[in-house]
């Protein structure tokens, strides 16, 4: 008899069925076993009864917490508990024949089934994530991640967007930072892509007009904050033929808010709040006003602290009610030379971060696209022209206005469900530290 989620199994409510899973707990009794099965669906209450079925009674007898389980019986109405008759109706199993796939170490190096309060440390959970993912509550994470990616996917396939795939060595760095990993490629250097930006504007001189891509980032950033890995997962999109960084903004909202729809319709047990377009837009300079009239003291003028964020988020949604605020106008030296710079004011370019929740998690532009001022600007950012020789080419041959953004969609996550950190938002982070599992 073939598997069957224990989800599917309660559904069928009456006959016979195979499942399998981890022994989420267990009860033995003399000639009684009750084992709380669990899948990555629900949990089954099965009944080993030794009169009944002498084989699988003594597979019971052999389990520890966590094992792995298949097992064969007949569905039962699961008794009410006192006072809990009007419950909707729960099924157990009466188990006729039990297979112990693999028997787990009596010691749990870090709790599987105690409440979420009760805990490993973090470090201790992520040398043990296969473990800590166990837990329903963990295993969220990647539940909303997945029918958010949905629902934004959705949006770029409904719009005509292309999907592209690039790579992650790269002869140059892609920013003008030195925040990267440097590896050895046969006879010289290489480095791992800060990111597909360079791509995304080839893309759109290829004539492609419209790209997403979902792609692996690297930073190599000494950082020991909550919302700093060092490799994470990047949502990034390009758009040709737009007037200004706006089109792009209005793109963003659109992509996120059907995210957040398809969030919605999946029921998972999480509270959404939808946003709505246009969000906010402030500027860089009035933002700064803002905080400055309420004591929070800027750090530098051109950049905005963890504190800062938090404290912008806070007042947006004070004033406008949305979650979601876009700081605009930021100035030449915060932002990469391939940043299109304002006609009237030379110092700021067209450029922008969103904020969710207090945290950033999105850089976006209008990218600049004539080949005289992109070599000028370069200049001015002390970058080396021929090491950009390859880069510099894409614009040489006619390529259209266009912008895009790099999304960080772990912090996304982080925020959505209230998490301590973004290592918790992702399947196996990446640190100063950690390299492990």
């Amino acid at each position: 008899m073939s598997i069957i989620a224990i989800s599917e199994a309660k559904k069928q409510a009456q006959g016979a069925v195979t499942v399998a899973g981890f022994v989420h707990n267990l009860r033995l009794k003399k000639e009684l076993a009750f084992v709380d099965l669990r899948d990555a669906s629900g949990i089954m209450q099965l009944v080993f009864e030794a009169a009944l079925a002498p084989a699988a009674f003594a597979v019971a007898e052999n389990l520890n917490i966590e094992s792995y389980l298949e097992v064969t019986g007949e569905l039962k109405e699961k008794p009410a508990k006192k006072g809990q008759e009007e419950a909707p109706k729960d099924y157990e199993l009466s188990v006729s024949e039990a297979t112990l796939v693999t028997k787990s170490a009596e010691q749990l190096p870090i709790p599987v089934m105690q409440k979420i309060e009760n805990e490993a440390s973090l470090d201790l959970r992520l040398d043990y994530r296969w473990l800590d993912l166990r837990k329903p509550e963990h295993r969220l994470v990647f539940q909303v991640w997945t029918q958010l990616e949905v629902g934004c996917r959705d949006y770029f396939l409904d719009n005509n967007f292309l999907q592209i795939y690039t790579p992650c060595f790269m002869n140059t760095s892609s920013e003008t930072g030195a925040e990267v990993f440097e590896v050895k490629y046969f006879d010289r250097k290489a480095y791992l892509s800060q990111s597909p930006q360079f791509y995304k504007q080839m893309a759109m001189a290829a004539g492609m007009e419209k790209v997403f891509m979902v792609g692996t980032v690297f930073r190599a950033e000494a950082s020991f904050t909550t919302r700093h890995v060092t490799e994470f997962t990047g949502w990034d999109f390009e758009i040709a033929n737009i007037s200004s960084h706006e089109d792009i903004m209005a793109a963003e909202e659109k992509m996120l808010i059907a995210g957040f729809e398809r969030l919605q319709a999946a029921n998972l047990p999480i509270e959404i709040e939808l946003p709505s377009a246009p969000f906010p837009r402030w500027s860089l300079k009035l933002a700064k006003e803002k905080l400055a009239a309420i004591g929070v003291k800027s750090e530098k003028d051109h950049d905005v602290s963890p504190e800062e964020e938090r404290e912008i988020s806070r007042l947006a949604k004070e004033e406008t009610g949305c979650d979601f605020l876009f700081l605009t106008d930021w100035p030449v030296e915060a932002r990469p030379f391939y940043h299109m710079r304002h006609e009237d004011d030379n110092n700021l370019t067209k450029s922008f971060d969103l904020l969710y929740r207090g945290v950033e998690i999105t850089t976006g532009a209008q990218r600049e696209h004539r080949i005289e001022v992109l070599e000028k600007q370069a200049i001015e950012k002390g970058m080396n022209l021929e090491e950009l020789h390859d880069y510099l080419d894409f614009f040489r041959f006619g390529c259209p206005a266009h912008g895009g953004v790099g999304i960080g969609p772990a912090r996304i996550i982080m925020k959505l469900l209230d998490l301590a950190s973004i290592k918790e938002a992702c399947f196996l982070p990446r640190d100063v530290k950690r390299l492990n599992p």
